[in-house]
């Protein structure tokens, strides 16, 4: 038990990618007597049930995150999407502070109105990144970026409307930029060797626990096979798996391959028969509990989410890396250089290029070594232990 129970906030968006990271720590903050209230949309409410919080649910105004097919292409508009979810959730959360205010507000990259609620009623608050965070000159090092943002085609419009919303809001920062890139006090929920540019993350301001695991166990089973010699996963995650083509080309270059039992996950859009035959040692789900199945596992083909990647680490499981999205391609820029896994495009993932990029990153006994030492690091950052010291720490 802490020295005192106290009430937290929770605030996160209805997306598994940005959920699932921080369930462990919500757990356990809960086990430790702690009172948790958990914003987000009521499509997760079993989710959050499950972990002990109470449910404060808000309407969302993002797109099914699910299915890619919902979100815009241009990197304003999906800016504007998370500016008008933020528009959303914010008189959920002020009402929250009026009727049952928190003692501290833990929240999301993408559940940013609860950092300028907190900020508007004096409350401490914490970030909670479940992927890469800002280094100290980012805004130099992705000029280009943050100026196509700032004055492409209704950039300036999108800074008017945020900042008149911070304004409105109370937020004690008032500068877009700093406000979304750079929080006062930050977890990282990854492995610091996921991190570009790791060495110029202000320690003050971020601390890197590592990915936070807890009990998975009603996320189901899988068992691997006795006559399996060795195991290969294939996934792409929970939003970009519409990819029949990609899949044909996995059957293609795993079916039949002497010795290999292959789990293949094609969530829950693509099409079976859309296949075609399935060879014999190839399994089909939509989903797949992928902590215990990578638990067993001798190689992993992902599209390098960072959910993936780190329990791929975690694991020491060589890796391909097939990105989809976002900071996946960052990602699997990442796991090639740490010497742990191949990269292929989506147009240049071929059944022969896939074979044999399987082939070569599990037969070098280099890439086992470095598998192994990172295995090892990944582990000693502490995850959800340290992460719920860390957040007793900022109340007291």
């Amino acid at each position: 038990m802490p020295r005192s129970a106290a009430h937290l906030a929770m605030v996160s968006i209805p997306a598994h990618g940005h959920v699932n990271p921080s369930l462990a720590l919500i757990t356990e903050l809960v086990a430790r007597g702690h009172r948790v209230s958990y914003v987000n949309d009521p499509s997760f409410a079993g989710t959050v049930a499950a972990t002990g919080a109470t449910l404060v649910p808000y309407p969302t105004a993002l797109p099914d995150t699910g299915d890619s097919s919902g979100w815009p292409e241009d990197p304003v508009a999906v800016q504007d999407v998370f500016l008008d979810d933020a528009l959303a959730m914010t008189p959920v959360l002020q009402k929250l502070f009026a009727e049952d205010r928190p003692d501290l507000v833990l929240y999301d990259i993408g559940a940013f109105a609860a950092r300028a609620v907190a900020e508007a009623n004096g409350v401490p608050v914490v970030q909670l990144s479940p992927t890469m965070v800002g280094w100290e000159g980012i805004e130099q090092d992705m000029a280009e970026f943050f100026e196509t943002l700032r004055t492409g085609p209704g950039g300036p419009e999108h800074y008017r409307r945020f900042g008149d919303w911070l304004a409105r809001t109370g937020a004690a920062e008032r500068d877009v930029e700093r406000f979304k890139n750079r929080p006062d006090r930050a977890l990282a929920l990854i492995p610091k060797a996921l991190q570009p540019n790791a060495d110029r993350v202000d320690p003050e301001r971020i601390t890197f626990v590592g990915q936070c695991f807890g009990d998975r166990s009603h996320q189901g089973r899988w068992q691997r096979p006795a006559d399996a010699e060795r195991v290969l996963l294939v996934s792409l995650g929970s939003a970009f798996t519409d990819r029949p083509a990609f899949y044909r080309e996995c059957l293609g270059a795993f079916g039949g391959l002497p010795g290999w039992h292959v789990v293949l996950q094609i969530g829950r859009t693509t099409d079976l028969a859309a296949l075609g035959e399935v060879p014999a040692n190839v399994e089909v789900h939509r989903w797949v509990p992928q902590f215990d199945v990578l638990e067993q596992a001798d190689a992993f083909v992902t599209h390098a989410g960072t959910g993936g990647a780190s329990e791929g680490l975690y694991h020491g499981v060589p890796m391909i890396a097939v990105p989809q999205a976002v900071d996946q391609f960052a990602n699997a820029d990442s796991l090639v250089g740490l010497g742990v896994a191949r990269r292929l495009d989506t147009e240049d993932a071929t059944a022969e290029a896939l074979r044999a990029a399987l082939l070569e990153v599990t037969g070098d006994p280099a890439v086992a070594a470095r598998l192994a030492g990172l295995r090892a690091g990944v582990r000693a950052e502490g995850g959800t232990a340290r992460a719920a010291d860390l957040v007793e720490a900022e109340l007291r």
